[in-house]
């Protein structure tokens, strides 16, 4: 099978890609303690937004509502400190693609409510308008961002880099401690044969 040609041009330096990491992980991690402070202090608030979507029974909308600040809060501290980034990119990915079909379901069934992304939301008061055009073209720029993290995770400052350092480490103990050991046996038995030797000839 014939693969695409990238051009030259398109290609981003290697120097470069982790550094562009970077600013993935810290670009997801504020929004994601933005998202979660502003919920955490208002969980009532949380859960109207939630119900305003009619999309989840009340008892699973309760769930959801209490319970996403914690997600989100989650995944801020696993990206700022740089830990498990591929599986912290991989769950943003996932939440904010609900997030996206969340938004564009309520304009397809003409609900007028705010997303609630950042605190607040629920039934929109009379004479309000929706958001929804700016909000889904924040929510797929964001979901661009976290799945490019997912393909390249490798970033500056992040304790992944000693994880993996750590690990290749403990690899190359264990390929090269049996080559020592080996390598000492053979030594010894040459020893003990010159010993052996010198012991004949006297």
């Amino acid at each position: 099978m014939a693969r695409l040609a990238i051009p030259a041009g398109v290609a981003v330096p290697a120097g470069v890609r982790p550094w562009l990491a970077t600013a993935a992980r810290l670009l997801l991690a504020a929004v994601w303690v933005w998202a979660g402070v502003a919920k955490i202090g208002d969980p009532a608030a949380a859960v109207r937004a939630v119900r305003a979507y009619r999309l989840l029974p009340e008892w699973l909308a309760q769930g959801v509502g209490y319970g996403l600040p914690f997600l989100e809060l989650a995944l801020a501290a696993l990206l700022l400190a740089g830990l498990a980034t591929r599986v912290a990119a991989a769950v943003s990915a996932g939440l904010l693609a609900v997030f996206l079909a969340g938004i564009v379901s309520a304009a397809a069934r003409g609900l007028q409510i705010e997303c609630g992304c950042f605190g607040g939301g629920g039934d929109l008061a009379a004479g309000q308008s929706t958001a929804y055009t700016g909000e889904i073209v924040r929510d797929v720029a964001l979901l661009l961002v976290a799945l490019a993290l997912v393909r390249w995770p490798r970033s500056r400052y992040a304790l992944d880099n000693r994880v993996r350092a750590a690990a290749e480490s403990a690899v190359d103990t264990g390929r090269t401690g049996p080559r020592r050991t080996a390598e000492a046996r053979r030594r010894m038995a040459e020893l003990a044969e010159r010993r052996r030797r010198q012991g004949q000839q006297r």
